[in-house]
């Protein structure tokens, strides 16, 4: 079973809708996925009010449980902890920060913002990942992302390292944002299996980690 956390529809710059997306990742052995469409403050409330219509709509016919979120992206680190709390109060079940990707110029300081967040769920490709960040990570129970996206996975071996010694939680996702990203089970293996995880971490972050997150965000 599949469980991934991080995708875009149309809402922002993916090419599906969220109700095709989420059927496609359903048939490919899905069992839960993130619609997580980026956004700033200006689209924070109809990105939001969008994913958890066609989410309710999949939760009254379908199997695959499709959890309503945002991808906090390119923002200033000083308005994480407002933006998020918001996205909660809107009714996002999961909010990922766009981490500081080592191929984006996303602004100095993001990764310790959402990482002092509790707010935050997910720090999405965190970059060149510091220790004191990744303490952070694992003191406020946010999960850090190893990524399947061309680019973003080129430092999932840093991360990997730098989170296991401070006992941060790995996830992979695939920051989907066409039909060929969605994750087969063997490719989302071997995404982990490539950052130098072991059997046994590898079963954390495909199965462990993702069922703990789903309880806390939808308690």
């Amino acid at each position: 079973m599949i469980y991934d956390f991080h995708t875009h529809t149309l809402m922002s710059d993916g090419v599906l809708s969220a109700v095709e997306l989420i059927r496609r990742a359903e048939v490919a052995g899905y069992a839960a996925i993130g619609i997580t469409d980026h956004t700033g403050a200006g689209t924070l409330e109809v990105v939001i009010n969008a994913a958890i219509q066609d989410c309710e709509l999949i939760r009254q016919h379908w199997k695959i449980k499709a959890i309503p979120g945002v991808e906090l992206t390119h923002i200033p680190p000083e308005s994480i902890a407002e933006l998020a709390a918001k996205a909660k109060a809107l009714g996002a079940k999961l909010v990922i920060v766009h981490g500081q990707t080592i191929v984006e110029p996303v602004p100095p300081g993001t990764n310790m913002a959402a990482l002092q967040c509790t707010q935050v769920d997910i720090l999405a490709h965190p970059g060149l990942l510091t220790a004191e960040e990744a303490a952070l990570a694992a003191k406020n129970n946010i999960y850090l992302e190893l990524s399947a996206r061309q680019g973003h996975s080129l430092s999932n071996g840093l991360v990997a390292k730098i989170a296991a010694a401070a006992g941060a939680k790995l996830l992979v996702n695939s920051d989907a944002h066409t039909p060929s990203d969605i994750l087969s089970e063997a490719h989302q293996r071997s995404v982990a299996q490539s950052a130098g995880l072991n059997d046994a971490d590898i079963e954390k972050a495909l199965h462990v980690n993702p069922a703990a997150l789903m309880e806390k965000i939808l308690r």
